[in-house]
């Protein structure tokens, strides 16, 4: 017949508690330490064992009578019954502290995530500017080369101006050539410096970027218009 493991704990639990009443507390208080070991290797509780050693005591007091035996009994089977769960509190402990750092690890974890979740937000935001600025840099690019078609367009016209000056009268020459020095050279030199700086704030200042290209296209446009302004008043003055 195959004995159970509590049942041979509880036949080792009497026996170490009678040597320990027999030959002293040091011999049986290394016995009660070893018979919480086996209680731990089998999986028993501290309930599992009080109830062990309940039964060893009764059965002890039943066998040795009087009233000032069993006080005897009962005050030093407590001291038994102390050492001998002392290995299970100390696994209770273990477990304890294991599972406090679990939950350390837990709380550390989850604030990895979140600094890791910001980490990839801000990641994706850079990602997301730098698509914008590059997209700003091939408009800019764009925009630079369309105010260099319209500054050559603007010589064109400027040697159509001076064709006429020349084919005009003294008068004429005069009062035309101080316009050109006034109004559209300036126009001109102001557009060809604001192309320049263009090129430079390019890889530089975004922010003053869209600005500069508006300015820069008002320019062209002025310029066009007075350059067309005035070749109709000279047409008007040639054709009288």
């Amino acid at each position: 017949m195959n004995i159970s493991p509590t049942s041979r704990l509880s036949d080792a639990y009497l026996a170490a508690l009678q040597a320990y009443f027999d030959h002293g507390h040091q011999a049986g208080l290394g016995a009660a330490q070893e018979i919480g070991r086996e209680s731990v290797a089998i999986g028993l509780e501290t309930l599992d064992l009080a109830r062990i050693h309940h039964q060893a005591l009764a059965k002890l007091l039943a066998a040795n009578g009087g009233s000032g035996t069993r006080e005897k009994f009962t005050a030093c089977a407590a001291g038994f019954f102390t050492e001998a769960i002392t290995p299970i509190e100390e696994t209770h402990r273990i477990a304890l502290k294991a599972n406090s750092d679990l939950r350390q690890l837990h709380a550390v974890l989850a604030e990895r995530t979140v600094k890791l979740a910001e980490a990839n937000r801000e990641l994706q935001q850079q990602v997301a500017e730098h698509a914008t600025v590059e997209t700003a840099l091939r408009n800019s690019q764009q925009t630079s080369s369309q105010l260099l078609r319209d500054s050559r367009i603007l010589e064109n016209h400027l040697r159509a101006m001076a064709h006429q000056i020349i084919s005009a009268t003294e008068d004429e020459r005069h009062k035309m050539s101080l316009q050109l020095n006034d109004e559209i050279a300036q126009t001109l030199l102001g557009i060809n410096l604001r192309i320049l700086a263009l090129n430079k704030d390019v890889a530089t200042n975004q922010a003053k970027l869209a600005q500069e290209i508006a300015d820069t296209q008002r320019l062209v446009k002025d310029s066009t218009y007075m350059i067309s302004r005035l070749a109709h008043e000279f047409t008007n003055q040639h054709e009288s």
